[in-house]
């Protein structure tokens, strides 16, 4: 039984220490065309820590999910803005899902 109970605290210790996480929205400049939606969300995709960015052109905004252990809003923003997008973080910052 003790063997039973030392495996199962084993296992389930990661996902209680887990960070909850978190969500931002950029305001994203230089979109053109709907194609540079791909462009962006793949940036944003390479940074460590993302989990989700969804974009929408007609908005001109890139909503990310990210782990906020492993990455927050300025690396999403030097991300845009290095693949030719300077982005800015939406009033409110990140906020935790």
């Amino acid at each position: 039984m003790r063997c039973l109970l030392a495996a199962l605290l084993i296992f389930l210790s990661p996902c209680a220490f887990a960070a909850t996480p978190q969500t931002t929205v950029l305001d994203v400049q230089n979109m053109t065309c709907p194609v540079c939606s791909i462009t962006i969300r793949e940036a944003l995709k390479k940074v460590p820590g993302v989990i989700d960015a969804k974009v929408d052109y007609d908005h001109k905004t890139a909503t990310v999910k990210f782990d906020a252990e492993k990455t927050n809003p300025p690396a999403l923003v030097k991300a845009t803005t290095n693949s030719g997008f300077p982005s800015t973080v939406r009033n409110g910052g990140a906020k935790k899902q």
